[in-house]
């Protein structure tokens, strides 16, 4: 009776201390998302009592009469394979210099992390700034053509000032997953790589990245669903300029929801946007996590 009666004791113990967290996950995720499902299949201005029910036309729409859209979603492709590629890239170049013991080396740790501190609204509303009025007279005191660009002007080049600020943001981050990879890897394997020939090339490609497997898959995994997500530089940087070239599929549903008030019609893309991570990340991980056990 002591045994069962304690039982019951921690099964209720267990249920009081998960029950607030469970109903506020249903709360805030679970009933939003089942919202969301519901408005995509309707006509709604986000006013109106009563949406009109229309199925699957708002889906339709997007696949097949919407240039805005398409052209949001080629944007966010070529903008999520550069900055996947070059941010890992530099993040793993970045950690192996301050991997070394330098004197400076706890200082240039904190000054490329500090930017990822800021919020991406911040760091957009500065570097328009720079771009806009720095740039001009950096040009004057220098000469340099470089400066004299239009750099949020240009569609190509307002392609690129988005791509180096949210990198510019962001590497801090990704160098400190890289440089808590590189620790674990164990001193004696380099060691026996070295005493067997190998140079430093040699000894990073064949030892070094390999054991860095779990780290890549973090990095590419975090990097792929923020570069997919990509909303808040747009929207402080260039505002989707110059003449919606730069429209993410995040700041397309944003403007479609917020400002035209096509409420509905957004939510079928938000939903869209949804399945398409869920699915791209799944993909990811899969692969990533197979190379691991390789490893």
């Amino acid at each position: 009776m002591f045994k069962l009666g304690r039982k019951r004791g921690e099964k209720l113990e267990f249920g009081v201390f998960t029950l607030p967290i469970l109903i506020a996950i249903i709360a805030v995720f679970y009933y939003p998302f089942v919202m969301t499902i519901r408005y995509s299949l309707t006509k709604w201005n986000g006013i109106s009592k009563h949406p009109k029910f229309i199925g699957l036309d708002n889906f339709k729409q997007i696949f097949m009469g919407d240039a805005n859209f398409s052209q949001a979603a080629w944007f966010t492709i070529k903008y999520a394979i550069l900055y996947i590629v070059i941010i890992n890239v530099l993040a793993i170049l970045l950690a192996l210099v301050l991997d070394m013991k330098l004197k400076t080396t706890n200082w240039l740790r904190a000054a490329f992390f500090i930017p990822y501190i800021l919020s991406l609204v911040i760091v957009g509303f500065i570097w328009k700034f720079i771009f806009m009025q720095g740039f001009e007279s950096l040009g004057d005191s220098t000469g340099w053509g470089i400066f004299d660009l239009s750099w949020l002007g240009e569609p190509g080049l307002a392609f690129v000032s988005i791509l180096f600020v949210s990198i510019w943001q962001s590497i801090g981050f990704y160098m400190v997953i890289y440089i808590a990879g590189l620790q674990s890897v164990p001193d004696d394997l380099k060691e026996a790589a070295t005493v067997d020939g190998a140079g430093p090339v040699r000894r990073f490609f064949n030892v070094t990245l390999p054991l860095l497997a779990p780290s890549i898959t973090i990095s590419v995994f975090m990097a792929l669903t923020n570069s997919i997500k990509i909303f808040d530089v747009i929207l402080s940087l260039t505002g989707g300029g110059p003449g919606g070239t730069t429209y993410s599929v995040a700041y397309d549903i944003y403007r479609d929801t917020f400002q035209n008030n096509l409420y509905g019609y957004g939510t079928a893309k938000a939903l869209i946007l949804f399945v398409a991570v869920l699915i791209i990340t799944a993909i990811q991980l899969t692969i990533f996590k197979r190379r691991e056990v390789e490893a």
